[in-house]
């Protein structure tokens, strides 16, 4: 089953392009990564770390020290319907903690193709529209209003 904690990490580039990557699962669902923690007591920045390169092949390790930004921010948000199967019986909403990620220009995304079928890199902006989940949208929107 999985733990109802998860996090959210906006990959973005100096130039405040941000990554969105297209589920498998569902079309048209257009998101950053995401993802539960493994472990009740799995630090929330290595969870972060593990989906970033579980879902696009960026190792963080190779990135400067202070690229993963954790934003300390939380949100709690229920759980679509048809993935509460995933969960305990009862777990209908999860706790999701955001992070940002500074990539360098030339930084190459590899997807996993069981959960994500295709990439974008698009001004800020315009991700933010293009998220599926409204709060993927804010947390993209209040990362560079921050900068």
């Amino acid at each position: 089953m999985k733990i109802p904690i998860s996090v959210l990490v906006v990959i973005y580039k100096s130039n405040r392009d941000v990554l969105l990557i297209e589920r498998a699962d569902r079309s048209d669902f257009w998101q950053s990564v995401t993802g539960s923690l493994d472990a009740l007591d799995e630090d929330l920045a290595f969870a972060a770390i593990r989906e970033v390169f579980e879902e696009t092949g960026i190792a963080v390790d190779r990135l400067p020290k202070n690229a993963l930004q954790n934003l300390h921010h939380q949100i709690e948000y229920e759980i679509y319907p048809e993935w509460r199967f995933r969960y305990a019986p009862g777990v209908t909403r999860n706790i999701e903690h955001w992070f940002a990620l500074e990539v360098p220009e030339s930084t190459p995304v590899t997807l996993a193709p069981r959960e994500h079928v295709a990439f974008e890199w698009l001004p800020y902006e315009e991700a933010a529209k293009k998220c599926f989940s409204r709060s993927n949208g804010e947390a993209i929107l209040k990362l560079f209003a921050a900068n």
